[in-house]
């Protein structure tokens, strides 16, 4: 019985082989095959050990890693166009500095064993240890964008692109300004990220978070259980109402009447209409921050209609960000799925793309000041892009379109029809580099030419420089297009202006 379960697990991922099915999909099965033979001491006369990557990690092929530097490139050169510098920070953190820092979600904190006197944990997000950098060299004015790896200690899904080690983009604006002003420009560069991407429509969902604590306020909700309530109505996206009110009144101890009168606001979105609405809303105005909050978020939208990013922007009351550092605007884009009227194997697609949201933020004007010995507060907001699921649709993306991807930049090979040239080819390789070209010969003394011209088809190179005895002697090369197969004869002292004429049309 137990063999029959090896080899059907076998036989799965043999035929995902066969088949080209996504390498992550082949990674997870493998890992249950390996685990499978482990358990029941299946080891081939090997060793027991299961080779496989950590739970929740993964490793990047080339073809992966192509499509990931593309994706970041077009990041970078956004948060660049908007004038921002770059840091870095350490990977790991003294505990205290996280701690306090993520309301629930502080349990997802990887700690490290104590080795060398202090008590350290790795980094959960960018924020905290940007506000810790911002204290600790006393700097009050910064926009600045930072791409590194963070850690969560959370039920991996890998298939919708969540992992325990992955990277953010973060992209954040420290400082004392007028409102709404770099809120809005943090949007804007949301906006603008997911149109360059073209990752399909989405959607930016905009709140405040002291509209959501006056509004709790007036529900009659005590002021120890906001921040613990602000984790409920999130789920909004993912749960139904009443599946919320029942974990506010069954789990959270709230009165069922004060959840209704939650209920009737966290159930709101519009633009600028319900804006002006809640500013009518005279119970809910009593409250000053509530009315601080609307009216800012009234600023915001004039911007953002300037910006030209308003039509992707929602009000959504039920927006709540669950981490506990954000004191005024917070936001989330989220991509929007296809409808249900496609063909079944579309809506398949869809279903495996369907990875929520990919850009989140807000305003945490209070971060540094918990780091600061006098308590100075730098006003700061910003935002992080979800670079994981994103690689993930952009990945299945290429995956269903059958698109090829190169996964090197070389742009010329050098190749040869003849034996005994391998200086030659060496010599002229010498002089494209030179010239800052990018190119590449097959590493052997007499490669076959057939062998070399496929080897530049496949690996999508668009230009080969052929040399022979007759070429050296008449001091010419031949160029070859790939694509098209074509071939001109090139002086050897007009190569390198020739490539770069061709370089610049492809």
């Amino acid at each position: 019985m137990a063999d029959a379960s090896v080899r059907r697990q076998a036989e799965l991922v043999r035929r995902l082989k066969a088949e080209d099915a996504p390498q992550d999909q082949i990674s997870t099965e493998l890992a249950k095959l390996m685990d499978l033979k482990a358990q029941l001491g299946i080891n081939d006369g090997k060793p027991q050990f299961v080779l496989k990557t950590p739970k929740g990690t993964r490793d990047y092929n080339p073809k992966q890693m192509a499509i990931r530097e593309k994706v970041f490139n077009t990041i970078i050169k956004s948060f660049k166009r908007h004038g921002a510098e770059t840091i870095d920070t350490p990977v790991f953190e003294l505990k205290e500095t996280l701690m306090g820092k993520y309301g629930e979600d502080s349990k997802l904190i990887y700690d490290l064993k104590d080795q060398g006197g202090e008590l350290l944990s790795l980094r959960y997000d960018l924020t905290v240890p940007f506000a810790r950098y911002l204290a600790m060299n006393k700097i009050t004015n910064i926009k600045r964008y930072q791409i590194a790896k963070v850690y969560r200690r959370d039920n991996p899904a890998m298939t919708r692109g969540r992992y325990r080690e992955f990277y953010q983009c973060d992209f954040d604006v420290a400082g004392q300004y007028d409102a709404m002003i770099p809120d809005a420009e943090c949007l804007k560069i949301i906006h603008e990220i997911l149109s360059d991407l073209q990752l399909g429509e989405f959607l930016i969902k905009v709140n405040d978070r002291r509209v959501l604590d006056g509004m709790f306020e007036v529900c009659g909700v005590p002021a120890d259980k906001f921040r613990t309530l602000c984790s409920s109505v999130d789920k909004m996206d993912k749960m139904a109402w009443k599946d919320v009110k029942n974990e506010m009144v069954a789990e959270k101890g709230l009165a069922p009447e004060t959840a209704d009168k939650i209920g009737e606001y966290v159930q709101l979105n519009g633009k600028s209409e319900l804006i002006n609405k809640l500013l009518q809303d005279d119970k809910l105005c009593q409250n000053k921050e509530a009315l601080e909050g609307l009216n800012d978020m009234k600023q915001l939208f004039v911007y953002l209609n300037i910006f030209g990013v308003e039509e992707k922007i929602i009000f959504d009351l039920s927006l709540a960000r669950g981490l506990d550092y954000y004191t005024g605007v917070i936001y989330e884009a989220v991509l929007i799925q296809k409808q249900a009227n496609e063909s079944t194997q579309q809506n398949e697609s869809c279903e495996s793309v369907g990875v929520g949201s990919v850009a989140g933020g807000g305003r945490y004007d209070g971060l540094v000041g918990m780091f600061d010995p006098k308590g100075r507060k730098v006003p700061c907001v910003g935002f992080s892009v979800g670079i994981e699921r994103i690689f993930s649709i952009m990945e299945q993306n290429v995956e269903a379109s059958n698109q090829k991807v190169r996964t090197t930049e070389t742009q010329v090979f050098v190749a040869t029809a003849q034996k005994h040239l391998l200086e030659e080819r060496m010599k002229l390789l010498s002089e494209l580099w030179e010239s800052g070209i990018k190119a590449e010969i097959m590493y052997k003394k007499n490669p076959k030419l057939l062998n070399q011209l496929q080897y530049s088809e496949e690996s999508g190179i668009p230009l080969v420089a052929i040399i022979g005895e007759q070429e050296l002697t008449e001091g010419v090369v031949k160029l070859r297009d790939v694509s098209t197969r074509e071939e001109i004869t090139v002086r050897r002292e007009n190569l390198i202006e020739e490539i770069e004429k061709r370089i610049c049309s492809f």
